[in-house]
C-alpha cells in the first residue's frame, strides 16, 4: 500500500492539559486526539469551515453513531505547553466494511527544522445504528472522500 494524503489539524493545548510535571498528561492527549477527529470528520455547522473528510452527521437523532472499538498510543516524547497549535497529522489504516482505523502522529508544528513528533496513535472507530446498535455498512459517499487518505497503518515500536 502507498502512502495517502494526510489531514493536519491543528489543536491547541490548554493549560489545564498539563500535569505536575509540567507536560501534557497522558490523558488529555487523549482529548486532544478526539478534537481533532470530531474537527476532521463530523460535518461542521454552515458557518465553520471543515475538512472534506468532515462527513459525519453528529448526533443521535441522525441515526448513526461513531464508537470507539479499540485505541492505542505510542508516547514519543513529552509534550511541553506551546502558545502555538500542535499539528495532528491524520489518514486511515484501513477502512472497512463498517469501521475505520483512524491514524494520528502529532508534531509540535508543521514544518520547520524544529519539528518534533511527540506522540502516534491508532483508534479503531465503528459506525452504528443508533436504534438497533448494530453496526452499519460506511456509505459510499464516505468511503470516496476518505479513500484519498488511506496509507500505511502505524508500527508501533514497543509491541
Amino acid at each position: 500500500m502507498t502512502a495517502g494524503q494526510r489531514l493536519h489539524i491543528p489543536i491547541h493545548l490548554r493549560w489545564g492539559d498539563l500535569d505536575a510535571f509540567n507536560h501534557v498528561n497522558n490523558t488529555s492527549m487523549l482529548k486532544l486526539l478526539e478534537e481533532a477527529r470530531v474537527r476532521a470528520f463530523w460535518k461542521p455547522n454552515p458557518d465553520e469551515q471543515a475538512p472534506a473528510t468532515a462527513v459525519l452527521p453528529s448526533g443521535i437523532e441522525h441515526g448513526m453513531l461513531t464508537l470507539i472499538a479499540r485505541q492505542e498510543i505510542e508516547y514519543v516524547a513529552p509534550v511541553p505547553y506551546q502558545r502555538g497549535p500542535l499539528d495532528v497529522e491524520m489518514w486511515f489504516g484501513k477502512i472497512g466494511g463498517s469501521s475505520v482505523d483512524v491514524c494520528y502522529e502529532v508534531y509540535n508544528e508543521r514544518d520547520g527544522a524544529g519539528r518534533v513528533l511527540y506522540a502516534r496513535s491508532t483508534a479503531v472507530i465503528v459506525l452504528v445504528d443508533a436504534v438497533t446498535g448494530r453496526p452499519m455498512r460506511i456509505a459510499p459517499e464516505m468511503r470516496a472522500v476518505w479513500e484519498p487518505f488511506l496509507g500505511e497503518p502505524i508500527r508501533y515500536q514497543h509491541r
